[in-house]
Order: C-alpha cells, then structure tokens, then sequence
C-alpha cells in the first residue's frame, strides 16, 4: 500500500491516469465493502430509538399507509387532502422522510428497512469525503485541467481518509443508526465543499450552484450542518476578500487561483440556496418554531447548558474529539470498547505535517482544512439541546479528512521526486535519509488504526448480538409494540418521553399512544398533569405506559401516576413488564381499576 501511495504522490495527477483510476476503484470498492458488511450486519440491532421514528418512519408509514400526517408543529404543505411534514423537530428538516419512503414502499415497515437508508448514506459520505479532499488538493496545486477536463484528479488524502473510516466505530455505527444522528448532513456538508473547491479551481459556475444548493440542503437537514457549511463559506469568503482587497504585496501570483464571480453565477447560487432552505422558511412562517427555540435557548439550553460558557464548555467538545476518533461511546450497544490508539496516532500525523509544511514552505495546504475544523468545533459550543457527543457524526469524517491530508504531505516529502514547490534543500541531508523512513510510518499508521478500529466494531457487534441494545435503544420496545398490537390495545396513554413513536412505527400505526407527560418541564410534572391525567383514570379500560424507575427520562411523572389514581379511589395494577436481554425492566404497563 505504502508504494503504490508513493507512486501517485510522486507523479501527482500527471501520468499513468489509466492505471491510478483502476487502482481507485479497486480502493474504493474494498474500503466500501468492508464499511458495508461492517454497518449491515445485524441491521435490526439495537432497538429502534425514539429518534429514528420520529424523525423518520412515522411520517413515512403514515404517508404510505394513508393515516392522518402527524407533521410536526402541525406544519405541512397540503396537496390533494394530504398534509406533507416540512419539519420533524424545530431544527431537523424532513429529507429523511421523504427519503425512506421507497425503501419502505419497496421492503415494507420495518428496523433493517428504515436504515437501508442512512446506511447508503454513510457510503455517500465516504465518497464525498474523498472527492472533496481531492478536489482542495488539486486546487492548492493549481490543477487547472486532468485528463478528463475538469473532472477532479485522484490524491491519497481521500482514500486514506475513507480507509480510516471505514471500520471505524464511530462511522459505522453512527450510520447504521444515521436518522438517530442525521447523518444526510456528512455528504451534503461534503458536496458543498467538494463542488465550492471545484469552482474555485475551475471558474465554472454550475458548481458554485450546486455547492450552494448542497450547503442549503445540508442546513435543511439538521440546522447544526451551518457549522461545517457555514465555516467553509466563511474562510472562501475571506480568501477572496484578501486576494481582492488585500495589499499588493502579500498576493502570490503562484497561489490559488481567483475564480470569476459574476453577477449570474452570484445569483443562481442564491436561488439554489434558497430553494434549498425554503422548506425551513416555510416552517418557521407557518409556526415560528426554529426562531423561537433558537431565541429561547441562546443563553440556557432546554438541557441547562450555559452557552456563554466557553472556557466550560470547550473541554468537552475537545474530549469529544477524541472519544469519537477511539469510538468507546457506546455503551448502549453493550459494552464499551475503542481504538486508543487512534487520537495519539492522529495527533502525531498532525504534528508530522506541520512540521514538513513548515520546512517546505507550504503550510497552506493544511493550514485551511485546520482552521476550518477549528471554526466548527467553535461553533458546537453553543446548543439548543445539550453537549451530546453524537453531535460529532459531522465533524468526525472532517477529523479523519484532515488526518487523511497530513498522512499525504508526510508521504510527498518522502516522494523521490520532490512535489510542486518544494524546495530542493527539503530532499536532501538528513531529512532526505528520514525520508526513507516516512512512507513506512505512513503505512504503520494506517495499518495499526484500521486493524484496532476494526476489533472494536467486531467486539461492538458480538456484544450486540447479546444485548439487543440497551435502555432507549434496547430491542424490548419491538415487544412492546407487539404486545400492544396483538392485544388490542390501541391506545395507551404515554407518560415518559422515548415510547410514543417506536410504538406507533412498529406497530405500522396499528397502536396510536397518547402522550401526556408535557414537555415544558424536565424534572417535575407541569401544572397542567394531574389534569390531563385525571380525564383518563375514570375509564378503567385505559392502560398505562410508563418506564421503570431506573429507565425514567422526565422525572415526577410516575410517582405523580400513582398519587392520582390514589386520590381518584383506583388500584394500579401492573399488567405486563418488557425487559432488556439481561433482564433489567424497562417498560411497564399498568391499569387502574
């Protein structure tokens, strides 16, 4: 691998296209293969989480069974007496919706069904990422024209950086559950960069439109995308702003190209970005909901996150970055395994780069990629919601990318024919002899990463098989709505948040929950709850759902259940409980007679 590496970087873009293709190809299939029976064993395993219902299969089931749309905030666009959702939360858009509605049309309802399609997603992102990374590095480089026109020339950045991911934990199982994460954001996020890239090297406009639309789309997805998109946005913007409007004499006339910027070109990316974010526009006219939570949480998430907590916040994010490079934070999948490898290895890649870049004189190269990943990660330290560390599906392909490009500059410094500007003085001496040394270094890294990542994901699955999942993901809530659906009980009313929409998705819309619980509150029942409660328990065919003691999510609501039905003259009486694997009880089902 190590030579083959060498032999691209040594003639970048230039010679033996037929033979770098083929070899691409070859990568690119194993690494896609390996990502693919990695992320599609077991589909159905863990349990269906709350998340991937409701923010994909219930609208979808219910657009393909012809049930009544329940669009979020009642927002929707009403076509031919059928109410099409714009939104599933204040800040995640409907594409997955729509998205998995042929692969359950074409499978039917059901877990494995449902994640065909973030599965698919994760190899779009491996592609992407990899284009992407090719692209910034044929730009740097001035790479006007290949063999194929404009199409984007072949680097090793990419496919080692797909080559990391592919095994890795947190790639392949983020994307097997990728609606939990809205993993649509990694290749729409990648497509803007990679086409944005493309219009810099080219000055064609149509990329600039697509970028623009990607980027739109991406932000549409989940609003969170604005960090990489709009962090890329921000550092072409200011490039061009320098190489325009800077001083005469920092403009290197052997630096990057400056693409023509028209009033067309300007104008058709607006409109591709527009039309890509109008559905949120909609959204928010029809209900306000993105404003208002937005503006609701700019000082305390709804979780209690100081957001002008920097200096607190900023050691979380920096200790996310390295739980997902290791990959040990699903405990919910059974046991809690990880590459620890992996930051250290990413860390000394970094500091091999900058070193080189430095030595070359080269240092922009890295320096953009760098800087946009820093922006991001700023950028993560404000939340609607909580710090959670699944906020780091997106920037973690954009961490592995970045590595990825490291691991080719310390490869093309060890090239035996020195790269684009490289100073002759770099290949020679003792650099020149720990040259030798580096393509070995290079392949060691990739070798030892991609093997402990790959026994992580192997012991990952071993312990699922066992487990079925845990807590919110375990495969007991597949009982329950078995159970609900078989025995006609179609209408449970609901008191913790996580049961409602597996429930409803499982059972094809068969059962329809009643949630009662209120959202205003976290800790306690709202005011509001003995009230909504009691118009149920003088009906004592009405059953109850609630979690154990040990699964509860909002707090009060149980103890506050039993007080009620006391003080209504009823007798609780526990009909059936659903345990995990091991069996610890998670769902309860009472009556009150």
């Amino acid at each position: 691998m190590a030579r083959f590496i060498s032999s691209i970087v040594a003639h970048p873009f230039v010679t033996n296209w037929t033979k770098v293709r083929s070899w691409r190809r070859g990568w690119l299939l194993a690494a896609v293969m390996l990502y693919g029976v990695l992320a599609s064993y077991q589909l159905g395993l863990p349990g269906l989480h709350y998340d991937e219902a409701k923010e994909a299969g219930v609208n979808a089931m219910e657009l393909l069974t012809g049930a009544p749309v329940t669009a979020f905030r009642d927002a929707g666009i009403h076509i031919f007496g059928v109410t099409l959702p714009l939104m599933v939360q204040d800040y995640i858009g409907a594409l997955n919706v729509y998205l998995s509605l042929p692969f359950l049309a074409l499978s039917g309802i059901g877990v494995p069904n449902l994640r065909m399609l973030p599965l698919l997603t994760g190899v779009a992102s491996l592609f992407l990422l990899e284009r992407a990374l090719s692209e910034w590095i044929a730009l740097h480089r001035k790479e006007q024209r290949s063999s194929s026109g404009y199409a984007t020339p072949i680097a090793p950045a990419g496919l080692l950086a797909l080559t990391l991911l592919a095994a890795s934990s947190s790639f392949v199982f983020w994307s097997r559950q990728g609606i939990f994460v809205t993993n649509l954001t990694q290749p729409l996020s990648f497509l803007c960069i990679w086409q944005g890239l493309r219009w810099l090297r080219t000055g064609q406009n149509r990329p600039l439109t697509i970028s623009a639309l990607a980027g739109g789309l991406a932000i549409y997805s989940k609003l969170l995308a604005i960090w990489v998109v709009g962090a890329f946005a921000l550092l072409v913007i200011a490039w061009l702003l320098w190489r325009n409007l800077g001083p005469v004499r920092v403009v290197d006339p052997d630096s990057l190209p400056v693409p023509n910027i028209s009033i067309r070109s300007v104008g058709q990316a607006l409109l591709a970005f527009g039309l890509a974010i109008s559905p949120l526009i909609l959204f928010n006219l029809q209900s306000g909901g993105t404003v208002a939570s937005v503006g609701e949480n700019l000082g305390q998430s709804y979780y209690g996150v100081n957001n002008a907590d920097i200096l607190g916040n900023l050691p979380v994010r920096i200790a996310q970055m390295g739980q997902v490079l290791r990959g040990d934070q699903f405990w919910y999948l059974g046991g809690v395994f990880g590459n620890d490898l992996a930051p250290w290895l990413a860390g000394l890649s970094l500091i091999g780069a900058v070193v080189v870049s430095v030595r070359s004189g080269r240092s922009s190269m890295l320096l953009m990629p760098l800087a946009l990943l820093a922006i991001a990660a700023v950028a993560s330290l404000f939340t609607v919601s909580d710090l959670f560390v699944t906020h780091y599906a997106l920037l973690h392909p954009v961490l592995v990318g970045v590595v990825g490009l490291a691991l080719q500059i310390i490869l093309e410094s060890a090239s035996p024919v020195p790269p684009i500007h490289t100073p002759a003085a770099h290949s020679s001496g003792f650099w020149r002899g720990l040259g030798r040394y580096k393509r070995l270094m290079v392949a060691v890294v990739v070798i030892v990463w991609l093997t402990l990542d790959l026994l992580a994901t192997v012991r990952y699955h071993q312990s699922l098989s066992r487990s079925g999942g845990l807590a919110d993901h375990s495969d007991a809530s597949y009982h329950l709505a078995y159970h609900l659906r078989y025995n006609g009980l179609g209408a449970p009313i609901v008191l913790d948040w996580g049961i409602d929409a597996p429930v409803r998705y499982l059972s094809e819309g068969t059962v329809a929950p009643i949630e009662i619980f209120g959202y205003s509150t976290l800790d306690r029942p709202d005011d509001g709850f003995a009230q909504r409660l009691g118009q149920f328990l003088n009906n004592p065919e009405n059953v109850y759902l609630l979690h154990t003691p040990g699964a509860t999510v909002f707090a009060g609501r149980r103890e506050a259940f039993f007080e009620q039905a006391r003080l209504s003259g009823g007798t609780p009486t526990l009909l059936e409980t659903f345990s995990q694997r091991d069996g610890t009880p998670l769902f309860e089902l009472w009556q009150v007679r």
